[in-house]
C-alpha cells in the first residue's frame, strides 16, 4: 500500500498539450459556456446539464470536492473543460477519475487522452487503481477509456443508490 496522504487538487499538472489547475468559483462562466452545448450531453446520462441550474449543482459539487480542476489548452490557456477525482479508497489503493467534460472543439484529438493521463500519472504515485464510470450510453466515453488501457469490470448504479443510473465501470491497474 502506498502513501495514504493524498493530495487530491495539486496546484499543477501539465503537459504540452493540457495543464490541469485547482478549480475556483471564478471559472463557472467559461466553464458554462461549454457547458451550455446540448451536443456536449447527448450520450450523458444527465442530459439537460446545459441548463445553468442543472450545470451550477454539478459545478458546486465540483467545487466542494475539493478535488476538481479546470482543463485549460496548455499553449493558448484556453479553458477546455473541467474534471476530477474522486471515491479515494486508500483502503483498496485506489481512486476514480470523472464528472469530466471538454468542449466539443477539443473532441477527438489528444486534449482528452492528455488531461486523463495527467491525473493517471499523478494517482498511481499513490494507488495501484484507477476506476471510471461511465454512463451506459455514453459510448464515446467507453471508448475513450478503453483506449487508455482500462478494463471493463462491473455495471453498477452511479451513484450507488437504488436510484441511481445503469453505469459501466472500468478498472486501470498500475503496470
Amino acid at each position: 500500500m502506498k502513501n495514504q496522504e493524498f493530495n487530491l487538487q495539486p496546484d499543477l499538472l501539465e503537459d504540452g498539450i493540457t495543464k490541469l489547475v485547482p478549480l475556483k468559483e471564478t471559472d463557472f462562466d467559461a466553464l458554462f459556456e461549454i457547458a451550455s452545448d446540448p451536443l456536449l450531453w447527448e450520450q450523458h446520462p444527465i442530459k439537460d446539464r446545459y441548463k445553468k441550474e442543472v450545470f451550477q449543482t454539478f459545478f458546486n459539487a465540483a467545487l466542494s470536492s475539493k478535488s476538481g480542476f479546470l482543463i485549460l489548452n496548455a499553449v493558448t490557456n484556453e479553458v477546455i473543460g473541467t474534471t476530477r477525482l474522486y471515491d479515494y479508497k486508500p483502503e483498496n489503493s485506489s481512486i476514480a477519475i470523472g464528472y469530466t467534460f471538454i468542449g466539443r472543439k477539443y473532441w477527438g484529438g489528444l486534449y482528452n487522452k492528455s488531461n486523463k493521463k495527467l491525473l493517471i500519472n499523478y494517482a498511481f504515485q499513490q494507488v495501484d487503481s484507477v476506476f471510471f464510470h461511465i454512463g451506459a450510453e455514453n459510448f464515446r466515453s467507453q471508448k475513450a477509456v478503453l483506449k487508455l488501457g482500462a478494463t471493463k469490470v462491473n455495471e453498477m448504479n452511479f451513484p450507488p443508490t437504488t436510484d441511481g443510473i445503469l453505469h459501466y465501470e472500468y478498472e486501470l491497474k498500475e503496470e
